[in-house]
């Protein structure tokens, strides 16, 4: 008679299906540098093999990260993507195997969990000809990528110029495929600030924020510190700023430690953005950096954004 109960062998069974690649991270090419204190270990150990492997330009072990059978992938700034395993197989091939061999990619920020998480990484000019400053958004399904949307600054890349028409945004970028599987805390404070930002009300919205918080924008290149600073940028910006007045809270990442949600510009089916979120032990924002496409605003209302964020 068998010595393991049936339970125990349905764990062993389901531990490999959910265990995520272990490729070593021993001789990483990539640079140790990701601040790692707002992720779980096992999120950061996964993105630190995950960026390895592109970088490594091995694409069968890159996606080997990625779901089997249900995954898609899409670049909010570009307005593309690849919405099956098959297209993503196809891209991920010629990408690597075109690519100089000193093009790098590696993580600078990851927040979150192996459920879902955000993570800030670079691409080296190398890759697509001028560096790229992302910030992804990373949903997981039995420890595998299941959907990815990757957020950037446009302004002054020549990538963006092959990108599609407004009209031809694929505007669900693959929400479609995947359910929320977040921590209930980062849930309820992306909900309440984007409700007090989209209706206006910076008075809610500096409640959520620690006394001692940061607020950036990178795509402004703008930092405020402290509770009181940040309340005053927004009274100052707020009606001008893409995740301002009437933004539609899209999708939420991230664990108890943090995250972030992606939202849409009021009327702009193509201004889409990612807003990072690292809470505290009591739920409060100590950090808050917007990352949205500056090239789908015009220059005038950059410019003044910017002066804005100046306190006189």
């Amino acid at each position: 008679m068998n010595k393991y109960s049936p339970l125990f062998l349905a764990i062993v069974v389901a531990s490999a299906i959910y265990a995520s690649p272990t490729y070593p991270i021993d001789n990483t090419p990539n640079p140790d540098i990701a601040s790692t204190n707002h992720a779980s270990q096992p999120a950061a150990e996964f993105f630190q093999r995950y960026f390895a492997a592109k970088t490594r330009h091995n694409a069968t072990q890159w996606l080997d990260f990625f779901h089997p059978t249900q995954v898609v992938y899409y670049d909010a700034t570009l307005g593309g993507g690849y919405p099956s395993r098959s297209t993503l197989v196809a891209a991920f091939t010629e990408l690597e195997n075109g690519a100089p061999t000193n093009a790098t990619s590696y993580p600078l920020h990851i927040v979150g969990g192996i459920t879902s998480a955000v993570v800030h990484f670079v691409d080296t000019p190398e890759w697509f000809g001028a560096e790229i400053r992302c910030t992804a958004a990373i949903d997981f399904r039995d420890g595998k990528v299941t959907r990815q949307v990757d957020y950037w600054d446009g302004r002054r890349n020549p990538v963006i110029a092959g990108r599609p028409a407004a009209d031809q945004y694929p505007y669900d970028l693959g929400l479609e495929t995947v359910r929320e599987n977040t921590a209930p805390e980062i849930i309820k404070v992306a909900g309440q600030l984007n409700a007090a930002l989209s209706m206006g009300d910076v008075g809610a919205a500096i409640m959520l924020f620690s006394y001692d918080a940061v607020f950036e924008d990178t795509t402004l290149r703008t930092r405020q510190e402290g509770q009181l600073a940040i309340g005053r940028h927004l009274q100052r910006t707020l009606s001008l700023l893409p995740y301002g007045s009437g933004t539609i809270l899209r999708h939420i990442l991230g664990s108890a430690q943090g995250g972030g949600y992606e939202w849409r510009a009021s009327g702009q089916r193509d201004l889409n953005g990612i807003t990072v979120l690292v809470l505290d032990e009591q739920g409060l924002i100590t950090k808050m950096t917007a990352v949205w496409d500056g090239s789908r605003l015009n220059e005038s209302t950059i410019q003044a954004l910017t002066a804005l964020s100046v306190e006189a």
